[in-house]
C-alpha cells in the first residue's frame, strides 16, 4: 500500500504533468499508459480522481436472459479487499459496446459503500445526474439509457481499456484531461519528478513570452 500522504499528494498533480513525469524513468513507451479520448471525464466538478484499480471484464447487450451475478459478487469482494480509494476498471466484451451499460446510481452507491470512488470503463453509464450528486467518479466512453442484461464476467485479470493496459493494483489518476496508469512502485518517485516537470515548464514557457524570445533558441541543439 502507498501512504495515504503520497495518494494525497498524487490527487493535487494534474494528469498530464504525471505522464509527462514518468517519462523521466523509462519504465515503459511514451505511448503507452494512458487512455484515449473515447474515455470520457463526465463529472469534472468532482476533481481528480487517484485511487487503486481493481480491473474486471463486463457484458450487456448478449440477447436472452439475464446474466449470471456471480461475477458481480466477485467485484464486490475485490472492491471490500482492495486498499482504498480504489476505482474499478471495466473493459466492456459483449457485442455491443457503444449500447452497453454497466453502472447507474445502485451500483455506484454499493460501490462508494464498499470503499470505490469512481468507475473507468470503455461502455457506457447512466444515471448520471444522481452519481454526480452522489460524488462518485464517472470515465466512460458514454452515456445509456437501459442496462441490459448486464454480467461481470471476469475480476482481477489484466485488461485493456481506451488503449491502455490495466492490471488490479495500479494506480489510476484521472482529470478532466483523461485517465493515466501509473505502477503504484513508482508513486513517491512521481511526485518529484512532477515537481521538476513543473518547475521546468514554468521555465519554458515563461521564456516563450519574453519580449527578446526569438525561434533561433529552439534552433540550437
Amino acid at each position: 500500500m502507498i501512504p495515504s500522504e503520497t495518494l494525497e499528494a498524487l490527487r493535487g498533480i494534474d494528469t498530464p504533468t504525471l505522464c509527462n513525469a514518468i517519462e523521466e524513468f523509462q519504465v515503459r513507451d511514451r505511448t503507452e499508459g494512458f487512455m484515449g479520448f473515447d474515455i470520457k471525464c463526465l463529472f469534472p466538478a468532482l476533481g481528480t480522481m487517484t485511487g487503486y484499480a481493481i480491473t474486471c471484464t463486463g457484458r450487456s447487450t448478449v440477447p436472452g436472459p439475464p446474466g449470471d451475478r456471480a461475477g458481480a459478487v466477485r467485484l464486490w469482494e475485490a472492491v471490500e479487499r482492495s486498499p482504498k480509494p480504489c476505482v474499478v476498471v471495466l473493459q466492456t466484451v459483449g457485442p455491443d459496446r457503444t449500447r452497453s451499460c454497466h453502472y447507474g446510481d445502485m451500483m455506484a452507491t454499493l460501490s462508494k459503500r464498499l470503499g470505490a470512488i469512481g468507475l473507468v470503463t470503455d461502455g457506457g453509464v447512466r444515471d448520471v445526474r444522481t452519481v454526480e450528486e452522489l460524488g462518485f467518479h464517472y470515465f466512460a466512453a458514454g452515456v445509456t439509457p437501459a442496462h441490459g442484461n448486464n454480467e461481470i464476467v471476469d475480476v482481477g485479470l489484466e485488461i485493456t481499456v481506451g488503449g491502455a493496459v490495466v492490471n488490479t493494483g495500479d494506480i489510476i489518476h484521472a482529470d478532466e484531461n483523461g485517465v493515466g496508469v501509473f505502477p503504484a512502485s513508482r508513486a513517491g518517485d512521481l511526485i518529484e519528478a512532477a515537481a521538476r516537470v513543473y518547475e521546468n515548464e514554468e521555465k519554458r514557457m515563461a521564456r516563450y513570452i519574453a519580449p527578446d524570445f526569438t525561434l533561433d533558441e529552439l534552433r540550437t541543439p
